[in-house]
């Protein structure tokens, strides 16, 4: 079930910046890990989350879950497709040759900076060499042992080097997710 404060169009754009950096398709596994980086780094510079997911611990790293399920195929939406293809194998891809980067209005130009710059250090990775990357430079993330786990938001603040207000940053989000939800 879609949230009333989670954007599938901003999610489904954020997946499409990093498919057209890699010729219009990207293994799923190396999407999940740039979202979740640029997410954190957008956190890391704004101290507000880029796409107001739900971020858990998986098995093969820290993601964010919304996003996932959308990738993976478990959630669909009209506005998911409108942008981004079906999934095949191991593979996403935009939706056809009419997506292009200026589709992307969602957007804001923080926001694709961020995106940017996750691409620009991450971006020549292999999935398993970000997985790996994640594992090692993401603390918040916790093995699950096959499992999931939440990642509160106050945790990753607390390891973005922001401890003294991580419980303020995470009460803010989650105050901006409940008038969001009551918006609606």
């Amino acid at each position: 079930m879609t949230m009333p404060w989670f954007n599938v169009r901003k999610a489904a754009q954020a997946c499409v910046f990093f498919a057209l950096k890699e010729q219009g398709q990207i293994n799923v596994l190396k999407l999940a890990k740039l979202i979740y980086l640029a997410d954190r780094r957008f956190m890391e510079k704004y101290d507000c989350t880029m796409l107001n997911d739900r971020l858990v611990s998986m098995p093969h790293g820290p993601v964010n879950s919304m996003t996932l399920n959308y990738i993976n195929g478990m959630m669909v939406d009209n506005e998911w497709d409108t942008f981004i293809a079906a999934r095949e194998r191991h593979m996403l891809g935009v939706s056809g040759p009419h997506v292009t980067l200026g589709d992307l209005d969602e957007l804001s130009a923080a926001e694709l900076e961020c995106l940017e710059e996750t691409w620009s250090a991450f971006g020549h990775l292999d999935p398993f060499a970000l997985r790996d990357y994640t594992h090692q430079h993401c603390p918040e993330w916790e093995d699950p042992h096959g499992s999931s786990n939440p990642i509160p938001y106050a945790r990753l603040f607390k390891f973005l080097g922001k401890a003294e207000v991580a419980e303020e940053l995470e009460e803010k989000v989650l105050s901006e997710r409940h008038m969001a939800a009551h918006l609606c």
